[in-house]
């Protein structure tokens, strides 16, 4: 994909990213590092929560959710982002799972500040192999602008 600038968006557009499959080594490493909660860093722990197995880290899934739009390309000419909002953990992600990730333009706004960059506010998800929305959230990503 050709770098994208914050005039190539437009309201409506999409981006869809390519698989990944998590193994239980990643989920269990992830979440020793960064959250080291039961049911994300020990097998029996997980069968005896409400999840009835392990589970990946919300948090795990946020990264690989950005980690996989990145592939994409969409982000390219991404300066930051002023925060998130509709934060939802929508299913389990449990470890052979294979996510993709979706971004769809909401709002596209021209800063009146500075010429060189706009706002675009995202719609992002992942998907499990079934389809299934397993995460979403709405992004707010600064973009650097075409250059003249």
């Amino acid at each position: 994909m050709a770098s994208v600038y914050f005039d190539d968006f437009a309201v409506g557009e999409s981006f869809a990213s390519p698989g990944m499959t998590l193994s239980e080594s990643q989920i269990i490493d992830f979440a020793m590092r960064y959250d080291p909660q039961p049911f994300h860093t020990n097998v029996e722990a997980g069968k005896q929560s409400i999840f009835g197995g392990l589970v990946a880290s919300g948090i795990h899934t946020v990264a690989i959710t950005f980690r996989l739009l990145l592939m994409t390309g969409m982000l390219d000419n991404n300066l930051g982002s002023p925060g998130f909002d509709e934060m939802r953990w929508l299913k389990p992600v449990r470890p052979g799972d294979t996510l993709y990730a979706t971004a769809e333009v909401l709002d596209t706004k021209p800063s009146q500040k500075y010429s060189d960059r706009g706002t675009i506010r995202f719609r992002y998800a992942a998907k499990n192999q079934h389809g299934e929305e397993v995460f979403s959230v709405i992004g707010i990503q600064i973009v650097r602008r075409r250059p003249a």
